[in-house]
């Protein structure tokens, strides 16, 4: 990352998990972080603990939440060049016990299902409905849509969670479609594994290999936030991948 131009960077769902390994890496390496959650004290707490962070609370499924997040960061930063589409709820919001006990599609609650469409798969709309024309109006900006590995989408017992986050990586393939040639670059970035979160039940055990760290989201999320990245578009990066995919990109220098 260009330390004389430090990215702002809006983060979603940042207080724990995936976001907040993100948001950390992205402030260490120098970038001005903005991250949200729903309770904007914890936003605010947590921030406090990042290098020039900033915390705001947002709601992603709630269009006036949504524009009011925003708004505040754009003043309060001064622009937002990057935004991490990351807000999400999992599987144990509808059944609990999901890893040992899967349920089928059709004994899943309609209002869970509801809840979690909306979040993993509104929420990105929302908020990128909300950031893109301001970017396009400054001519450039960085999307980047947090998504899972693409056997979670169609495991048996993972209705609603599999079809809200396929429905994510649709929509950032259309997202990277519309915004060809713009000078607003959108791309998905997914862990590569299960990865241990709030998502995962305590209980949880690994299925043929360890369950991987936050953390792993670092070192990509700092790359596609640097000069380096600044053309790339329409990529699907895996985290635990990430350094022989850039190897490879870089002709193996």
């Amino acid at each position: 990352m260009d330390a004389q131009k430090p990215m702002n960077v809006l983060v979603t769902g940042g207080t724990s998990g995936l976001g907040l390994a993100m948001a950390s890496a992205l402030a260490g390496a120098g970038a001005t972080v903005a991250l949200t959650g729903r309770s904007g004290e914890q936003a605010s707490s947590v921030a406090a603990g990042l290098p020039g962070a900033i915390g705001l609370e947002l709601d992603v499924r709630d269009e006036a939440s949504v524009a009011r997040a925003v708004d505040q960061a754009w003043s309060r930063l001064g622009g937002v060049d990057m935004l991490v589409n990351n807000a999400g709820i999992g599987m144990r919001t509808v059944n609990p016990r999901f890893m040992t006990q899967p349920q089928g599609f059709w004994q899943v609650p309609v209002a869970g299902f509801r809840a979690v469409i909306e979040t993993n798969l509104t929420g990105y709309f929302l908020v990128a409905r909300e950031v893109t024309p301001r970017m396009l109006d400054a001519g450039s900006g960085r999307i980047v849509n947090i998504s899972v590995s693409e056997s979670t989408m169609h495991r048996a017992g993972f209705v609603p969670y599999g079809p809200s986050r396929a429905g994510s990586e649709a929509l950032s393939r259309v997202m990277a479609n519309d915004l060809r040639g713009t000078g607003v670059t959108v791309n998905l970035l997914l862990p590569g594994g299960a990865t241990v979160t709030g998502m995962l039940p305590p209980d949880a055990t690994p299925r043929g290999r360890a369950f991987l760290e936050p953390e792993v989201m670092g070192p990509p999320i700092v790359w596609l936030a640097s000069e380096e990245a600044a053309g790339v578009h329409d990529e699907r990066i895996v985290a635990n991948e990430f350094e022989a995919w850039l190897g490879a990109r870089n002709g193996g220098r």
